[in-house]
């Protein structure tokens, strides 16, 4: 059973997961040809955009990355399938790949650094969807309220729709304040990374949110529950 401190700690390390997304999108979106490997509402918008024939949107990149999204997602869920609630080792497994992908594509792209448009560029695309869609099934699994790790949205409509001023308690608040100011952080981040990084700050941001990701499965792991 899943007590207190076992929720507390759940809630903080998927809110760190929920910086290092902020991270990984800014990376992706400013260094990898507009292309969102976590947002995955901002990848359809956008090739729908794209198939519509609007200017200088790309294709390839948000095509991708859904699909490495959705292989990355079902791999989660088969895996944690019948795996006990809660912490578990599976739940470690799962999110230490998710950072051992993030940190060896950013080694990759730092001593590579991947172009707009070329076939680098595609692999590490759609890789880091991977990657980022196992990290979503796997707090999808884990079920810390109002925070998915990827998205906001739910988040912001929470928050809004349950707030006083829309009649409701207010519960929450704090959980999904933060989860919104964390990825907004991270995103900034991300740019700052991309910035003082140059060619190679793609790299430096995957390494950055990769390493940051196998810290949290690590303690999750030391204190799991199964």
């Amino acid at each position: 059973m899943k007590t207190w401190d076992d929720a507390r700690r759940h809630l903080v390390l998927m809110l760190a997961l929920t910086f290092t997304t902020g991270i990984v999108d800014a990376v992706g979106y400013l260094g990898l040809d507009r292309v969102f490997t976590a947002n995955m509402t901002g990848n359809v918008v956008i090739l729908g955009m794209a198939l519509a024939g609007a200017d200088d949107l790309p294709v390839a990149g948000p095509a991708l990355a859904l699909v490495g999204f959705l292989a990355g997602a079902a791999l989660g869920g088969r895996v944690l399938r019948t795996a006990p609630a809660g912490w578990s080792h599976r739940t470690s497994g799962t999110f230490a790949a998710t950072g051992v992908l993030a940190v060896g594509l950013g080694v990759g792209a730092f001593v590579a650094p991947p172009v707009e448009g070329t076939v680098w560029a595609l692999v590490v695309t759609t890789l880091l969807a991977v990657a980022m869609g196992l990290q979503a099934a796997s707090a999808r699994r884990l079920a810390v309220k109002d925070v998915t790790t990827v998205v906001v949205t739910s988040t912001l409509t929470g928050l809004a729709a349950d707030s006083r001023l829309a009649g409701g308690t207010g519960d929450g608040w704090a959980r999904r304040s933060l989860a919104v100011a964390l990825i907004l952080v991270g995103a900034a981040v991300g740019a700052l990374l991309l910035n003082i990084g140059g060619e190679r700050g793609v790299g430096v941001g995957m390494l950055f949110a990769g390493v940051l990701a196998l810290v949290a499965a690590i303690v999750g792991h030391a204190h799991r529950e199964a």
